[in-house]
């Protein structure tokens, strides 16, 4: 992953241009955004990201709930604070809560006995989503709404699910990694494709 110049004054527009060229923005400790390209890069197969057997036995007795786009603000909220150091600055949040709005970014979120639990957002662009973060409250919370997000996807017709870099978590939910120039060509593609969320 390499870093290009520090960002520009962030707007939906700017973020959805980037976002179409493969770029993605992180805050760093002091706040300040920068724009990044992820090479190798990392995404979720949507062909073949599916709960195993041992998670859909936990599913089926844990209780959950889920919605989408019921709490969007709370769920990036979350992921901005739960981990402890993150790359959600303020100024990230509020272009995210307003790219919401304008309906370029969702929300899947884990309820558990009326509490939010767990949740993930991201990016809609065409027929592409670009994950950024998850968090989770309770066992598995995450994960639960990541699956409830991957089928949502599937049955949209999305064909590009997108996980920036590899890291342990994401390998466990079934991301790999592909070159960034595959990357670009499967992005061209999916954001060409007239898909709603």
């Amino acid at each position: 992953m390499h870093c290009t110049d520090e960002a520009p004054p962030l707007s939906t527009a700017l973020l959805l241009s980037a976002y179409a060229q493969g770029l993605f923005p992180m805050a760093d400790a002091t706040g300040t955004v920068a724009w990044y390209i992820a090479d190798p890069r990392a995404i979720f197969p949507l062909e073949t990201v599916r709960p195993n057997a041992r998670f859909r036995r936990f599913l089926k007795h844990a209780g959950f709930h889920f919605t989408m786009d019921a709490a969007f603000a709370e769920v990036i909220g979350h992921c901005a604070t739960a981990h402890g150091d993150t790359w959600i600055s303020p100024a990230l949040m509020e272009a995210y809560i307003q790219l919401h709005g304008d309906g370029h970014a969702h929300s899947v979120e884990t309820w558990l006995d009326g509490r939010l639990v767990g949740g993930i957002y991201g990016v809609h662009l065409g027929g592409a989503f670009f994950g950024e973060s998850m968090f989770s409250l309770v066992p598995n919370g995450s994960k639960a709404a990541f699956h409830r997000l991957a089928a949502h996807l599937r049955q949209q017709g999305f064909v590009l699910f997108d996980s920036q870099f590899i890291n342990a978590h994401t390998a466990s939910l079934g991301a790999i990694e592909i070159p960034h120039q595959d990357y670009l060509a499967r992005l061209q593609q999916a954001i060409a494709l007239p898909r709603a969320f």
